[in-house]
């Protein structure tokens, strides 16, 4: 048994390896790929195994992915935003994605569930083309891309909130929503008043 466990090991480890090579792939498909490979029934001895189905782990790593992008855009909207209503906002934005990753983070760990260590290439994309607006530009693609974001975030959420089949999951996506909500509904207010 040692002996297929340290097997299996090495053969994560070739994979992890590879995936560090693979320019192709993300922090986020990288951290889903792990997952997979932490079957809970097959490979649960050698590889400690999920807490976790695979539907529940998808939505923990979208989930921590997302958070992380509006963190960065919200840091990046203090700095560059000329609207005192949207920097406001991206300091909210900082302070309950932040506040929500780090709960997702200890959940994530007590169910062995492998993050992202980055947002990934789509989000750095949106990001870095962010970053190279300015000024008035800034402001609308800033709104634009929080409208989208927390528009997906309430449907992610919402979902999870209805399906999720581990209880504390479940419960986080059921106390996160009315936040999430919220964002939505002053992100559109915002939006409105920019018109």
């Amino acid at each position: 048994m040692k002996k297929l466990s340290s097997i299996i090991m090495i053969a994560l480890a070739a994979l992890a390896f590879q995936a560090c090579k693979n320019k192709a792939k993300d922090s986020t498909a990288s951290a889903d790929s792990v997952n997979t490979v932490k079957d809970t029934s097959a490979n649960a001895a050698a590889t400690g195994g999920i807490a976790v189905d695979k539907d529940d782990a998808k939505f923990v790593v979208t989930a921590a992915n997302d958070g992380m992008a509006e963190v960065n855009a919200g840091n990046l909207a203090q700095q560059k935003a000329t609207n005192l209503r949207i920097k406001s906002f991206a300091s909210m934005m900082v302070a309950d994605h932040t506040k929500a990753g780090d709960e997702l983070a200890a959940i994530a760990k007590s169910k062995n569930i492998t993050l992202p260590a980055a947002p990934n290439a789509d989000a750095q994309k949106m990001a870095a083309d962010l970053g190279s607006k300015s000024g008035k530009d800034f402001d609308k693609a800033y709104v634009d891309g929080m409208v989208d974001g927390h528009k997906n975030a309430v449907k992610l959420f919402t979902d999870a909130s209805n399906n999720c089949k581990d209880a504390d999951l479940k419960a986080f996506a059921t106390k996160t929503l009315p936040t999430l909500k919220m964002h939505l509904d002053s992100i559109m207010a915002i939006k409105a008043s920019m018109k």
